[in-house]
């Protein structure tokens, strides 16, 4: 389970960064993304699908989260 940072660019976009791989990716969609809930099914604009368990109330971006594998 690796830390990722998740932080907003200019555009208004998230970003996936998981420094131990040096990987940075837009996120694409998030599966719960409302006022009082975010995470589950994240996927990236590469096509690559990671899980975090939902967070109540949602996280203020930068922040750094423990997220898996989606598809383990």
């Amino acid at each position: 389970m690796p830390n990722v940072m998740i932080r907003k660019n200019d555009a208004g976009d998230l970003l996936f960064y998981v420094a131990k791989k040096d990987m940075e990716e837009t996120i694409a969609s998030v599966e719960l993304d409302t006022a009082e809930t975010w995470g589950g099914d994240v996927e990236l604009t590469d096509g690559s699908r990671w899980y975090i368990d939902p967070i109540s109330p949602p996280p203020v971006f930068p922040t750094t989260l423990r997220f898996k594998r989606g598809d383990e």
